[in-house]
């Protein structure tokens, strides 16, 4: 009898551990996940002048494209530099939308001719290959994912930027660059039958670099996410619109840009 009790007792401890040890569900297992692909936005870089006569035709190639692909995908900037952001190419005479720090963009890359365009930094080329180019930039992954806010701050006239970055598949070195740009500026162009334009409205017009001319060194691990705040108070004396206003965010290294986007600057209702 006691020999049967213990057995008895055994067999039920085997089917308490049995049970314990039971199957679990596949959606109550934790399971590692690695971060899902990101697809690359591409930045062009638009370097024009008001005294360009081919210029506009370039920034209706940008205005196709992201027509195509969408304004978060295609991230245009127009940066006006080189002679024809000058008056008769009178370095003493800018026109009101070139900057000194543009056009110290303009003769890093070497750049002599205009309009042209930096397609994610893969080297100069004219607008009739932009299409080409930002469709191979857009086929390729990117290693960091980017997120941006922009709000402005009527009381300090400022703008203040968050940025958030996840490095993905591994991590990735280099700059992380915030610009402003500003939208629907009535100015001046020369139009491609010469005539001069005064009504001519600009768009996505480099204003200036937030955080230095070619940004802050960019470190994340994989799988990391980083948080980033910047501000920048508008100068005495510009007229520059807010509302009108854009925080482009990139970080990029010697390999060319790796991600891109564009966040509208938030002005606050009264």
């Amino acid at each position: 009898m006691k020999r049967i009790l213990l057995l008895i007792f055994s067999f039920s401890q085997f089917l308490i551990l049995f049970t314990a040890c039971d199957h679990i569900d596949e959606s109550e297992r934790l399971i590692y996940v690695q971060s899902a692909p990101v697809g690359r936005n591409v930045l062009i870089e638009d370097y024009t002048g008001q005294n360009c006569q081919n210029c506009p035709t370039a920034t209706q190639t940008i205005a196709q494209l992201q027509e195509a692909y969408g304004e978060d995908t295609v991230v245009a900037v127009a940066i006006h530099s080189g002679n024809f952001g000058y008056m008769r190419g009178d370095r003493s005479r800018p026109y009101p939308l070139t900057t000194d720090l543009g056009d110290s963009y303009f003769k890093h890359w070497g750049l002599s001719s205009q309009p042209v365009g930096i397609v994610n930094r893969q080297g100069s080329s004219d607008y009739s290959e932009w299409g080409t180019q930002v469709r191979q930039q857009m086929g390729q992954q990117a290693q960091v994912s980017l997120e941006a806010e922009a709000t402005y701050d009527e009381a300090g006239r400022s703008i203040n930027i968050k940025v958030s970055s996840t490095a993905l598949e591994r991590g990735y070195e280099g700059k992380l660059q915030v610009w402003l740009t500003e939208d629907s500026i009535v100015e001046g162009q020369r139009m491609p039958d010469g005539v001069w334009n005064a009504e001519y409205v600009h768009n996505h017009v480099f204003r200036d670099a937030v955080n230095g001319t070619w940004g802050t060194d960019f470190s994340i691990k994989q799988e990391e996410t980083l948080k980033d705040d910047f501000s920048y108070t508008l100068p005495d004396g510009v007229t520059w619109k807010p509302e009108h206003m854009h925080a482009v965010v990139f970080v990029y290294n010697d390999a060319g840009v790796d991600q891109v986007v564009s966040a509208a600057v938030t002005v606050p209702s009264e």
